[in-house]
């Protein structure tokens, strides 16, 4: 069980993927959300750019964070071909998304920004996923019934898309959902002390 010696975990993201898997890891936490615009400088590339957002969403707690409470910030890149696969504006860019994704390896990336008022941690995760070769059908049923524009990638693994069109994964599991556990759960234990 984690012992967090009185540290108060403050995790500033709205996904219920994030908070679900906190629970489940037994990690008390509070949810603190600041909305900002997710801009990165153009010639980052795969984990550089969520490495980068992370600890931008760390930055805007700046100056609140009190004596012993750990902030967790986190993103998660599709990086594709060179380019990274951020959240799809609508239903055509998420399925020319998934179209590109289709029978190809893809990486998904997590960083994760811990932060104290004395010390900033930032630590990513890649996992490599595989997509089988999708019908265009097929992307155009996931796309309208799932509608999942709030995901990089514009797929969720959890999903019909992910259990019906993912051949291989080389990683972590939970990291493509949106967070990589084990890592969480030994960067805490480690700050906590």
């Amino acid at each position: 069980m984690l012992d967090l010696n009185n540290h108060t975990v403050i995790l500033a993201s709205g996904s219920p993927r994030r908070h679900r898997f906190l629970k489940e890891m037994g990690i008390p936490f509070e949810v603190r959300l600041k909305s900002l615009d997710e801009i990165y400088p153009p010639e980052l590339k795969g984990s550089e750019i969520s490495d980068y957002l992370a600890k931008l969403k760390a930055d805007a707690f700046e100056g609140e964070l009190q004596n012993r409470e750990i902030l967790i910030t986190s993103d998660t890149v599709v990086w594709h071909n060179g380019a990274s696969l951020a959240k799809a504006a609508d239903a055509e860019e998420a399925f020319q998304m998934l179209r590109a994704l289709s029978g190809d390896w893809h990486e998904v990336i997590t960083s994760v920004c811990f932060t104290t008022r004395g010390e900033q941690k930032v630590k990513n995760q890649i996992t490599h996923v595989k997509f089988r070769q999708l019908l265009d059908e097929e992307i155009k049923y996931y796309v309208n019934t799932y509608k999942p524009y709030d995901k990089a990638g514009a797929y969720g693994i959890q999903e019909w898309i992910g259990l019906t069109g993912i051949e291989e994964i080389k990683g972590s599991y939970p990291n493509v959902v949106g967070l990589p556990t084990q890592l969480v759960y030994k960067t805490l234990i480690e700050m906590a002390k």
